[in-house]
């Protein structure tokens, strides 16, 4: 399967590192509707978050991922999550997403991800899986899941891994909570259930958005 390059890779690494300098967290809106995805989207961007991502295990999330692109600046970082397999990169790359999240450290699919143009941030739990979704071309790593990788964990990875790479724990993750992995060495979080449920308003989910804003900055962000 031959693969169209993102129109804009070039430009995507800059993007993604002046996201992580403003404000390191994702918003992820696993069961997301299409009929709320702009909302929600403009609610999130106005509580300063520049990173959001569709898992493909929700309803029509192609439709979404194309619809917050279209409606969200350019600054802000949209793709998807949950991606699995080379042709949904395709897809991706169609609908004019600039990010590949992965539950796993498939280096296949992380190279195919480089290849398309896309930035690709892959799940991993490992010293071995860092290094190895790094080796095929990993822009960040998810420290996945979190409910796992304790800060004493974070830590001791953050001791090997190279200063640059941006860890990102995933999976359980509260306001409550960021302190003491922002400590260890995260570098942002990924923010789930926590911050977007089916059901919740838009209004809802922006005031989350804003006291995870505050809770990060409060723990040295």
């Amino acid at each position: 399967m031959t693969l169209t390059v993102h129109p804009e890779a070039s430009l995507l690494a800059h993007r993604f590192a002046q996201a992580q300098r403003l404000l390191p967290l994702v918003a992820i809106l696993r069961g997301l509707q299409p009929a709320e995805a702009i909302a929600v989207g403009k609610a999130l961007a106005e509580a300063g978050f520049h990173l959001i991502e569709v898992p493909l295990n929700s309803p029509d999330p192609f439709n979404s991922i194309e619809q917050l692109r279209r409606h969200l600046p350019p600054e802000v970082l949209v793709g998807a999550g949950t991606v699995l397999q080379p042709e949904q990169l395709a897809r991706l790359v169609d609908v004019g997403a600039d990010l590949a999240v992965m539950p796993h450290a498939d280096v296949a699919l992380i190279r195919e991800a480089k290849a398309a143009g896309l930035l690709c941030v892959p799940g991993v739990a490992t010293p071995t899986e860092a290094f190895a979704a790094l080796g095929a071309g990993a822009d960040a790593l998810k420290l996945f899941p979190a409910e796992l990788i304790s800060p004493a964990v974070v830590k001791a990875m953050r001791a090997v891994l190279p200063p640059e790479v941006a860890l990102l724990p995933v999976g359980g993750i509260t306001p409550e909570r960021m302190a003491d992995y922002r400590r260890a060495g995260a570098n942002g979080f990924g923010l789930g259930s926590a911050l977007y449920a089916p059901g919740r308003s838009a209004g809802e989910v922006g005031a989350l958005a804003a006291a995870f804003a505050t809770a990060w900055r409060a723990a040295g962000g």
